[in-house]
């Protein structure tokens, strides 16, 4: 029996039937109203009877005036309790029901994107700034061209002051116990790709001098108090993950996300997803990869492999670069993860692990290949990494086609 096949069970208690979870996706179907619509409803419908031992939902934000893309799912406002917002977890609770209806355990994926806001994003206003642990604004490149692009998409931050922490932690705790009123099975805090609890886990982008800046400890407090505060308001079999990046992080401060790992398994998370990337270098979206590389599949493994040896009681999920059934037995086989996350291919095929699972079907037919999105060239005239921003539409619109029942493509076909 291939490894892929055999089930995972966290520490909470909630069971994975099989290794292979969908991993988050910007699926921009939520429209105007940022909110859950019969389309995006049915995508995940369609995941749910992939045969995906696990899905993780795309971005759901916890503030609607700050989103990472205008379609982003988002919380409106204040969740005082299921008995006061009946409408709301009604709501929710179809997302849930539409996930998990064929017996697939789900984890939506809660975000703030901090500085990584674009400006026609979210309600606060064009002019108004994002926030982040440090004005620190977001640079897409180093020329004056770069420079003034990066301030015309992106508003510069402001730093966030000791209220506005406590706000984005109870926004953080209150989208948790919506989603665990309305049925799911668990979320996913996402610290990686450059999006708010990674700029306070990050020393590039942290300078703060008070508590939550400085050390390796101290730029986890955040993103430490928020678990701890959702522990206590959700069951305890309620899964509690994060994504957490691997690729922006020096040599230098290697030893310190180390340690940053300790203190979220300390803070009592149920899996750690390795990714890596932010908008400044899109390395989620597939770095330039040598020949080993391509040859192994997995981005980020090195970083995984040494936090294994570092935290073996630690359930890892690993992402990016998937694409073969043998590519993701040789992950597990390495002892590297527990969890495989696949992304793009699930964009392509919703029902890729009935392919993947059924050793009936050879190595050399388990697979996808996926070529890179082409940029037109009149887009490589912009002075700004466009790639990866084609590549986040390409696979979002083959989302919304799946949805709407019509056949997807691979990039060049």
């Amino acid at each position: 029996m291939t490894p892929l096949n055999e089930p995972v069970k966290l520490p909470c208690g909630l069971v994975f039937p099989n290794r292979l979870v969908k991993a988050a996706m910007a699926e921009s179907l939520a429209g105007s109203g940022n909110a859950p619509t019969p389309t995006f409803l049915e995508a995940y419908n369609q995941w749910g009877q992939g045969g995906w031992g696990g899905l993780l939902t795309g971005n759901v934000q916890v503030d609607v005036d700050h989103l990472g893309t205008p379609l982003d799912a988002a919380m409106h406002g204040e969740y005082s309790g299921k008995e006061n917002n009946e409408a709301l977890v009604g709501l929710w609770s179809q997302y849930a029901t539409a996930c998990q209806r064929h017996g697939t355990p789900s984890i939506v994926q809660l975000c703030h994107p901090g500085r990584q806001s674009l400006r026609v994003a979210g309600r606060r206003g064009v002019f108004a700034p994002t926030i982040a642990p440090s004005a620190i604004p977001l640079q897409l490149g180093d020329s004056m061209v770069q420079r003034l692009l990066s301030w015309l998409v992106f508003p510069p931050p402001r730093e966030m002051t000791q209220g506005d922490i406590e706000k984005v932690t109870r926004q953080f705790v209150d989208a948790s116990r919506l989603m665990a009123d309305s049925g799911f099975s668990g979320v996913e805090l996402h610290g990686a790709h450059g999006y708010l609890l990674d700029q306070f886990l990050n020393p590039k982008s942290n300078k703060r001098t008070d508590a939550y800046g400085g050390s390796a400890e101290n730029r986890a407090k955040f993103v430490v108090d928020i678990i701890h505060a959702i522990r206590k308001v959700v069951p305890e079999t309620f899964a509690i993950g994060i994504k957490l990046n691997s690729a922006d992080h020096s040599s230098d401060s290697f030893e310190d996300t180390m340690t940053q790992i300790g203190l979220l398994m300390e803070a009592g998370i149920d899996f750690l997803e390795v990714s890596g990337g932010s908008y400044e270098n899109p390395t989620m979206m597939g770095p330039e990869k040598s020949a080993r590389t391509v040859a192994r599949e997995a981005f980020f493994i090195e970083f995984a492999t040494e936090a294994r040896k570092r935290f073996p009681g630690l359930v890892l999920m690993l992402s990016g670069g998937f694409r073969t059934r043998a590519g993701a037995e040789s992950a597990i086989k390495q002892n590297a993860c527990d969890i495989i996350g696949i992304g793009r291919p699930a964009a392509v095929n919703p029902k890729l692990p009935l392919v993947f699972l059924d050793e009936k079907v050879s190595d050399e037919e388990a697979q996808m290949v996926l070529n890179r999105v082409p940029v037109p060239s009149f887009l490589r005239l912009i002075p700004l990494n466009v790639g990866a921003g084609l590549e986040t539409k390409y696979y979002a619109d083959q989302i919304k086609r799946f949805a709407m029942g019509l056949k997807t493509f691979v990039p060049g076909i």
